[in-house]
């Protein structure tokens, strides 16, 4: 049996702004959202002094399962979804078997059936294996798809990228690309800036990244098809999609929760700061921000990207790339960018919830009628992010140690409360 909740006495959080009022949920929906609100027979949670949102959607992580479970699961990844807020995640495609058909996909979606606490939906890769070399049936796979990507390694052919756009088009489903011209990376695994040069490192060039957004808004504009760039981390990235955008290309973007909180500067010789596309320029991170306020940048997702202890050990230069962020997104965010003054709480919100949602025409949203996906938000607690206490197996954070202020207090699904913070 469902059971019905009553959020009482809080700040709610709508598409129309924050005000104070009650909210209740009946048969796993938003029943109703105004001050004074009774029971009724629902449990009542007193959300005095705290922030309810639409759940968080993250349409960027890796889940790791099926192929990689030394690295997450299906159950650990949503269950770190949970605790950081999110109640509905997209799982990119570099798995094995990878989502390249529908036998393929269903081996991934009955994990998803049995282990998943929050939503996961599934991409669908672009190229067959993701080797760029063939094109997946899109047709045969759309319907259970949430967008199609060969995200870990970029479409490198034009031919290729205007064939899959064209079907995409006709197909009427979303492109995902992760930009990277492997031609551009020369071995680099650092951004190609002052603090490679300093160290002795192999730099990443930012045009291995615009290069192929650049590519891409030419033949999204001849095909006509749905285009979303994937993290974006350069100064260059955001003119061209700013550019795109007024002109009337179907394009839209996201950056991560480390590019718009951290820059080259931030550096240390430690796996947990390795990620690609690589942390950039000051310069590059103020024009996210300003990307990111001005709507440019339509949603922030994590690129969650867990690995093993022993692949995160190895320095800068040996390590795997990728860090862990799904239980560090809203109070990193909130603390370096709402409370010290840059951006609005309301846009950090709509850049989790509403934006990523637009994005990938996913329903939701906290409005009467939609499904009662919430998250209760504490403001006022700081606390000092310890990997240790992760949901996530992955523990590779480079805001380890940081001391952040905003934590989830509770995350419900359909009205069911999936994380209830113990702390």
């Amino acid at each position: 049996m469902r059971e019905d909740v009553l959020l009482k006495g809080g700040r709610v959080a709508t598409p129309e702004g924050i005000r104070s009022a009650d909210l209740l949920v009946r048969h796993g929906r938003i029943a109703a959202v105004r001050e004074g609100l009774e029971p009724e027979g629902a449990r009542t949670v007193d959300c005095r002094g705290l922030l309810v949102s639409a759940g968080f959607c993250d349409i960027h992580v890796h889940l790791r399962e099926p192929g990689f479970s030394a690295k997450e699961t299906i159950r650990s990844g949503s269950e770190a979804a949970a605790a950081g807020g999110y109640t509905t995640v997209c799982a990119m495609p570099n798995l094995n078997p990878v989502p390249d058909s529908p036998e393929h996909l269903a081996v991934e979606q009955a994990l998803i059936d049995r282990d998943a606490v929050i939503e996961v939906l599934p991409y669908g890769a672009i190229t067959k294996e993701r080797r760029g070399l063939e094109l997946v049936d899109m047709a045969a796979l759309k319907d259970r798809c949430c967008a199609f990507s060969d995200d870990g390694s970029g479409v490198q052919r034009e031919g290729m990228m205007r064939q899959a756009m064209t079907l995409a088009a006709q197909q009427d489903v979303i492109i995902a690309a992760h930009c990277e011209d492997e031609t551009l990376l020369r071995g680099g695994y650092i951004h190609d800036g002052r603090y490679c040069r300093e160290h002795g490192h192999k730099g990443i060039c930012s045009e291995s990244e615009w290069g192929q957004i650049a590519r891409d808004l030419t033949l999204c504009a001849e095909t006509g098809c749905r285009y979303h760039v994937c993290h974006i981390s350069t100064k260059e990235s955001v003119d061209l999609i700013r550019r795109a955008k007024a002109e009337g290309i179907r394009v839209t973007c996201e950056t991560a929760p480390h590019y718009l909180a951290l820059c080259e500067d931030d550096l240390q010789e430690d796996g947990r700061f390795k990620m690609n596309p690589p942390l950039r320029s000051a310069e590059d991170r103020q024009a996210l921000v300003e990307g990111l306020r001005d709507g440019t940048i339509d949603a922030i997702a994590t690129d969650h990207a867990p690995h093993t202890a022993e692949e995160k050990s190895r320095g800068l230069a040996g390590s795997a790339m990728g860090i862990v962020g799904l239980e560090t997104a809203f109070p990193v965010l909130y603390t370096t960018l709402v409370e010290t003054g840059v951006l609005p709480l309301t846009r950090l919100l709509e850049a989790l919830t509403e934006g990523p949602r637009r994005a990938f025409r996913l329903p939701g949203g906290l409005r009467v009628g939609e499904r009662a996906d919430l998250t209760v938000l504490d403001l006022s607690e700081t606390f000092t992010v310890d990997p240790a206490r992760f949901r996530s197996q992955g523990r590779a954070t480079p805001f380890a140690g940081m001391t952040v202020r905003g934590r989830v207090r509770m995350t419900l699904k359909d009205g069911h409360i999936v994380y209830e913070s113990n702390s």
